[in-house]
């Protein structure tokens, strides 16, 4: 059964019978980090975190605007925010009322370590 807008599941892909990495490339999780930095802006949050983690997002905000001239709102960072966490690429955390956000890398590395040469 395939999920809405998404690839099919990987035991939809295992009853036909397919084999190899296509259920690594093709079903849910890995089409959500291709769409996630399919996004300048996403991509942008993403270095801000990598240079600095554990960021809130009136820092994240704030960081965008100074360093990168990006005029958002922190309503349209928040949902560029959900979309990385969904895809798996950022991690939240709540401290009292302050919510931090940090990058997480284990997506990345997994797509990596699929195309990286051997040697």
């Amino acid at each position: 059964m395939a999920h809405k807008g998404r690839g099919p599941d990987i035991d939809s892909v295992n009853a036909v019978g397919l084999t190899g990495k296509y259920p690594l490339a093709y079903c849910t999780g890995v089409g959500d980090v291709f769409r996630a930095l399919a996004d300048l802006t996403r991509r942008t949050i993403l270095d801000e975190l990598a240079e600095r983690d554990d960021q809130t997002l009136f820092e994240l905000c704030s960081r965008l605007a100074t360093r990168h001239q990006l005029s958002l709102t922190r309503q349209a960072v928040s949902q560029h925010l959900d979309v990385l966490e969904a895809a798996g690429l950022v991690r939240t955390r709540r401290d009292g009322r302050y919510k931090f956000h940090s990058i997480n890398r284990a997506p990345l590395i997994h797509l990596v370590d699929r195309w990286a040469a051997r040697e």
